[in-house]
């Protein structure tokens, strides 16, 4: 099951797109390794349709029912070389769930800009049974969105200065307080 996004409506869809056709216009698209050929190609349009219309919950389906994610991945070894190993069972669902989030979080930001909301604040957007204590120290911390927003378009593919989302898996978004 995916995110909950608390204040995901039209508007903050729109500025979605704009904001993945921006990132393709500009080469900074975080595109996983982990896709195979076919998914480095669907994954842009597929993002964008997510955004639109769906959640990443579909955008999870998409990867897995087309079979765009390698079953293994190159991992180095200790000493020195390499070996295959599989590919998490759930890596669609962490792909998905995080990117889908980074753009919700952009769009809201967008949104919060527009209407003159001065800050948004962080929230547990999916349960955990182990919440990790980097995810929970950001739950309720607030920020401004123009800098959430630099902040979050400015570290495609790795975790943002301001923490949030603070990594792949932690459960954490924000809303409008």
């Amino acid at each position: 099951m995916g995110l909950e996004y608390r204040d995901i409506d039209a508007r903050s869809r729109e500025h979605m797109v704009q904001e993945i056709e921006a990132d393709i216009r500009t080469d900074r698209l975080f595109t996983s390794k982990r896709l195979t050929e076919e998914g480095v190609q669907a994954w842009p349009e597929l993002l964008k349709v997510a955004a639109a219309n769906h959640s990443d919950d579909w955008l999870a389906d998409q990867i897995r029912a087309r079979r765009l994610m390698k079953s293994q991945e190159q991992k180095a070894k200790p000493k020195g070389g390499f070996t295959l190993a599989q590919v998490p069972h759930n890596a669609p669902e962490t792909l998905a769930e995080g990117e889908f989030n980074r753009y919700f979080v952009r769009g809201l930001c967008l949104k919060a800009i527009e209407e003159q909301i001065p800050e948004l604040v962080a929230y547990r957007a999916k349960h955990a049974l182990v919440p990790r204590p980097e995810s929970e120290a950001v739950i309720g911390r607030r920020f401004a969105p123009e800098q959430l927003l630099e902040d979050i378009r400015n570290s495609p593919g790795v975790e943002p200065a301001l923490g949030v989302p603070p990594g792949p898996n932690s459960g954490i978004s924000v809303k409008i307080p």
